[in-house]
Formats: structure tokens, sequence, C-alpha cells
């Protein structure tokens, strides 16, 4: 699965702050839903968590948290939404 993220924060206009990621598929449990992603934007949001929060350190951090597209798994505790659903 396809991603942005990065592994040092600070500031966007340096080489290299924002890196195109390979990730594995994550898995709907529980209240989660998975969601194929149709289109994304960047908000004021990601650009304050992009330069004040750290990567993990053996793992890339992750942004993008304004997203529209499709439900194609929901965790087993999930009850408002369900495949197929457009979110």
């Amino acid at each position: 699965m396809k991603a942005v993220g990065y592994t040092e924060n600070g500031a966007i206009d340096r080489a290299g702050a924002l890196i195109d990621l390979d990730i594995d598929k994550p898995t709907a449990d529980g209240l989660d839903i998975l969601v194929k992603v149709e289109a994304v934007s960047v908000n004021p949001v990601d650009t304050k968590i992009r330069t004040n929060r750290p990567a993990e350190v053996d793992a890339p951090a992750i942004l993008g948290w304004d997203a529209v597209g499709e439900v194609v798994e929901a965790g087993d505790k999930t009850s408002r939404f369900k495949v197929g659903d457009k979110v």
C-alpha cells in the first residue's frame, strides 16, 4: 500500500522532507475500518505534526488525516459502517 510520511521532523522545504512509502496493508479489527483511499489532502494539522512530532526510531511517521474513499473491510465490532460505504 502507498503512503506519504517522513523519518525526520522539521522544515518542510528541505530535501527529503516527505517520502513516498510502500507499507503492508493493515487489517480492520474491533472498531476499525479499512478504507481504499481515492483522494487525500494536506491540512494545517498535517503541517504542524510534520514540523513537531518526531518519527519512531524504527519506522517513518505517516501523514494524511483527511481522505475520501470506500470501506473495503470492517472490524467485528463495527456497526455504523459496512463494506461499500463511501466515507
